[in-house]
């Protein structure tokens, strides 16, 4: 009896000593993304979801640090990643039920009208233009409009020095809008992509590239020593979760999600883990402010 005994105690010891082990190899800046048991009210957005036991959820591909294909994975990463999981935790849903959707700015209102996703979380600037056809959740994250140019090009020092300049951003995109509302001297280029904007600049076939400053510092740091940022916002942009117009009830959960995120740490940690990488502080998260 007492040698069952002490095997007995041996046993539950080691047991305990693995599973603290297993929890320490957990980084303390990553979100718990904690699912649990869910209900929701019958017929609703929330309900199908989370009985479907999966959301489809447009996102960029080529934005460093907001949302990039990692072709060793072959999944994405960043920061609009890491909200699109705390989202499906709210729905008791794990991030290998989430189905990533690659969504270019132009076809971010048409996804969400027909059905192709569920929710786009892609850099999707809050503007009153595109809540006339989508509603929309947060905001999550504000940053500003700014400019790179190549490393070695004195001749841009902010939105006010572009006249003549051939200024690249992507179709449907609100920094592509403000060049050619507010800025008419330079020449506005569109193009499907970020990464095809860059490298048009670094071929020389256009002078400056123009999107929110968090998603250029992300590009600029891959090639320090050919391109940089003006480091001048000339813009604020909120960034929010995109939806189908007039989901009251899902709206609401969604607000409340991104709140429980910022109240409880997530969002911080969520932030460290992609944009903090750089170096930068945890900004101080915007006002729900419950569009």
């Amino acid at each position: 009896m007492r040698v069952r005994t002490l095997v007995g105690a041996l046993l539950a010891v080691a047991v305990a000593a693995s599973l603290t082990a297993c929890g320490s190899d957990k980084p303390k800046s990553q979100p718990s993304y904690a699912t649990g048991a869910a209900s929701f009210a019958a017929g609703s957005t929330m309900e199908r979801l989370h009985k479907a036991g999966q959301i489809t959820i447009g996102v960029k591909f080529d934005q460093p640090g907001i949302g990039q294909l990692n072709p060793a994975t072959n999944k994405p990463e960043g920061l609009d990643i890491e909200i699109a999981k705390i989202v499906a935790a709210g729905l008791g849903l794990t991030p290998d039920q989430i189905k990533f959707v690659e969504t270019v700015s132009k076809n971010r209102e048409p996804f969400i009208q027909n059905g192709t996703v569920d929710l786009v979380i892609a850099s999707y600037s809050i503007t009153d233009e595109r809540k006339k056809v989508v509603s929309f959740a947060g905001p999550y994250y504000q940053t500003g409009q700014d400019l790179m140019v190549r490393k070695d090009d004195s001749s841009i020092s902010g939105p006010e020095t572009l006249g003549g300049k051939k200024v690249c951003s992507v179709t449907g995109s609100t920094p592509l809008s403000n060049i050619q509302k507010n800025y008419p001297t330079a020449t506005a280029v569109p193009f499907a992509t970020y990464t095809e904007c860059v490298q048009q600049l670094l071929n020389g076939s256009v002078d400056a590239v123009t999107t929110d400053g968090t998603i250029l510092l992300g590009y600029a740091a891959r090639q320090p020593g050919q391109l940089k940022v003006i480091g001048k916002p000339f813009s604020t942009e909120l960034y929010g979760l995109g939806l189908k117009k007039d989901d009251t009830a899902f709206r609401g959960f969604l607000n409340d999600t991104l709140q429980k995120a910022v109240d409880g740490g997530d969002w911080a940690k969520a932030y460290q883990a992609t944009l903090g990488k750089s170096g930068a502080p945890t900004p101080t998260p915007p006002a729900i402010n419950r569009y």
